[in-house]
């Protein structure tokens, strides 16, 4: 099983996350990528900050990424959020798994992301159109 899991300051590559988890095998291959989006609860966002211990949320996303392997038959997994500044538009965190079949590739990369969103020590500071900024839980 190979993996591509860490945090980073640098812009994600989707596209070279995808190529990472191509795999013959593999009849299923699934990519969330969640980006920074213009609105949020009726504000209009500019851009939004994450934080994080790196060496905490690393540990948080291999954990993550070992508990996706031992349920369901994955070949390739791959989970990258970023931490720094992000603009709207700009992709945020990727989960991604390639698998035998599409059912599987589907429930665990729905698990990953939602455990990343629920489990890992990364905070959200939202800045806003009209001069303001708020940190937010780390919801949708």
């Amino acid at each position: 099983m190979l993996s591509w899991v860490h945090v980073t300051l640098e812009a994600i590559d989707p596209t070279a996350i995808d190529r990472h988890l191509e795999d013959p095998a593999s009849g299923g291959r699934v990519l969330f990528e969640g980006v920074v989006r213009d609105r949020h609860h009726d504000r209009q966002v500019l851009a939004l900050e994450y934080e994080a211990y790196a060496e905490m949320a690393g540990e948080q996303l291999r954990a993550i990424a070992a508990t996706m392997t031992a349920r369901w038959p994955i070949r390739r997994v791959a989970i990258v959020h970023r931490i720094g500044r992000l603009l709207v538009g700009e992709t945020a965190v990727v989960v991604g798994v390639a698998s035998l079949h599409r059912a599987e590739a589907f429930e665990a990369c729905r698990y990953g992301i939602d455990a990343v969103k629920r489990d890992v020590p990364i905070w959200k500071h939202e800045h806003y159109a009209d001069g303001t900024s708020r940190w937010q839980e780390n919801d949708c």
